[in-house]
């Protein structure tokens, strides 16, 4: 891709500036929290408003041609075929409650899909990177190759998901299905249960309810990393909806046909 090595700079300017605006907030005692969906807690804090706006601002001085897809302050036209989308903080309620499951995801894509991504994780100072050629981890002035680790069996697997509901009862249900075949499960990673995949801890992850700035940093880190990631039926996620994430062809199309059942 041309002007690959400014795209990557400025995915990393825009993570840098979104440490800087959220980490003052981050187990502040006098963060709240607004509801934007009143049928359900949907929260959005002041951290997640700053946070795309700081990563914007880095947009309009680099790349100000691009298009822009973000979470909290909607779509920016542009004119070169690349959209940055953004997820200023992916798991506001776990950071509501100080867990650091939560992360910032940065996405680029193309008329092609998703070519590029980042998961960063600004307490930990963790950043996993994919697509464009790279495929790491940076944490502590180090670089460690992300690779999914070979698990071939659902019997062996670890499968992470964010919320025990899954989506609807339906979706829950085949949820289940997998659940009870894996080795372990567990609950409320939000992005971090990708990252987490890309380095080769864990083996598998399903959700449903997903928009697409939730999966668009971690789809290039997971592919980029040797994984797969679909919906449910085996197509693009590039969209959101239900996503599987696999660290194996083999893992994949077992769970697909118990998601499917």
């Amino acid at each position: 891709m041309q002007h690959a090595d400014q795209i990557i700079r400025t995915a990393h300017l825009m993570a840098d500036a979104a440490r800087q605006a959220i980490l003052p907030w981050f187990r502040h005692a006098d963060l709240a929290a607004d509801n934007k969906r009143p049928a359900d807690f949907d929260p959005v804090t002041q951290a997640d408003r700053e946070a795309e706006r700081a990563m914007r601002a880095v947009l309009a001085r680099e790349r100000p041609d691009d298009a822009i897809l973000g979470e909290e302050f909607g779509a920016q036209p542009g004119t070169t075929g690349l959209t940055w989308v953004l997820d200023p903080i992916d798991g506001t309620r776990a950071f509501l409650c100080g867990a650091a499951s939560w992360g910032v995801l940065i996405g680029v894509t193309d008329a092609q899909g998703v070519v590029y991504g980042l998961i960063d994780q600004p307490f930990t100072t963790e950043r996993f990177e994919g697509g464009l050629g790279r495929a790491r981890l940076s944490h502590g002035g180090r670089d460690r190759p992300l690779r999914v680790r070979d698990c071939d069996t659902l019997a062996a697997a670890t499968l992470l998901t964010t919320f025990p509901e899954i989506g609807t009862p339906e979706e829950a249900q085949a949820f289940r299905r997998v659940a009870d075949r894996v080795r372990l499960t567990r609950y409320g990673l939000d992005c971090y249960a990708y990252a987490l995949l890309a380095l080769g801890q864990v083996d598998l992850v399903i959700e449903a309810g997903l928009q697409s700035y939730d999966i668009a940093g971690p789809l290039a880190v997971v592919q980029a990393a040797g994984g797969i990631v679909t919906d449910w039926q085996g197509g693009s996620a590039a969209q959101g909806g239900q996503v599987i994430a696999a660290a194996s062809e083999a893992l994949h199309r077992a769970a697909l046909d118990l998601l499917n059942g």
